[in-house]
């Protein structure tokens, strides 16, 4: 006889590691000018605030810094840096050559896993439509992890993921504030002319859909983009 079957756990809903909790927590105070430049961080408030050991926020504290918004001082902790949105700008610039030389290669190769892209886009709508920020920030870099890692390029998918997409795609969501419909409708765009098979299509896609958010003075073929209140 068989025992009680064990609770399915949904990998979706899977509770962020304790680090990313504090790293999320202090990243959003940082972009929300909660804390501002020259603040310090200290490691042993941050853990009684969090109720936790050292280790985490140490791990937390390292990603910050990664993303250019803290700079460790020996013997003097943390300090929270002038955040600068040039970052964001970079970074998705950065994952536009990134992901448009991963679709290339996965669509060339026959390997985009269209079932799993899928599930991350109705996971997007789902949290659209619930308002949940975080979920969708989570499921947008689902799907573009499942494009990079189909591309089958090792140092390709390390480069991709030393930008710490979660963090940085969070940064995005909270600074430019984008109607949360519309970015599953822009995954949902991508996954379709993926699945039509045209790469050259595709590619332009993949690199198009990352530079919609560097804010840059011109689009990726160098047209002026026009701005609001232009004639």
């Amino acid at each position: 006889m068989s025992g009680p079957s064990e609770p399915t756990v949904n990998p979706r809903v899977a509770r962020p590691t304790l680090s990313r909790q504090i790293r999320d927590g202090l990243l959003h105070r940082i972009v929300a000018g909660e804390l501002g430049e020259g603040d310090r961080l200290i490691e042993t408030k941050i853990a009684q605030e969090f109720g936790t050991s050292q280790a985490p926020v140490r791990e937390a504290l390292r990603q910050l810094e990664g993303l250019g918004l803290i700079e460790s001082q020996p013997r003097h902790g943390s300090r929270v840096l002038p955040f600068a949105e040039q970052t964001i700008r970079e970074a998705y610039i950065m994952r536009a050559a990134l992901e448009e030389t991963a679709t290339r290669l996965a669509m060339l190769a026959g390997t985009l896993p269209f079932d799993r892209l899928g599930e991350a886009v109705e996971e997007m709508h789902r949290c659209a439509r619930d308002g949940d920020v975080p979920g969708i920030g989570l499921a947008s870099a689902r799907f573009h992890r499942h494009v990079v890692q189909a591309g089958g390029n090792g140092l390709l998918t390390r480069a991709w993921e030393a930008l710490q997409i979660e963090a940085r795609t969070a940064i995005a969501l909270m600074v430019i504030g984008p109607e949360l419909g519309r970015v599953a409708g822009e995954h949902r765009e991508l996954l379709d002319v993926m699945r039509a098979g045209d790469v050259e299509t595709a590619c332009r896609h993949a690199r198009d859909h990352q530079w919609a958010y560097a804010d840059t003075p011109h689009d990726p073929y160098g047209t002026p983009r026009r701005r609001d209140g232009d004639a």
